[in-house]
């Protein structure tokens, strides 16, 4: 987890490039951020930020 959004944009960006395939960055709490393969959160609830395809870059989901 991460507590500065930019830090947590660029982990992001760089899981997604390194597995190849898009992930998702979304709010833990308050100040934490989290990252995970977009397919790995079929059906929960998070407080989705971005989502980032290493084939088209990143987008905002709001």
């Amino acid at each position: 987890m991460s507590h500065e959004l930019s830090l947590a944009q660029s982990h992001a960006w760089n899981l997604a490039r390194t597995l190849m395939t898009p992930v998702t960055l979304f709010r833990v709490d308050d100040n934490e951020y989290g990252v995970l393969p977009a397919d790995d959160l079929d059906g929960h609830e998070v407080d989705a930020i971005g989502e980032y395809c290493p084939y088209t870059g990143g987008r905002p989901v709001h």
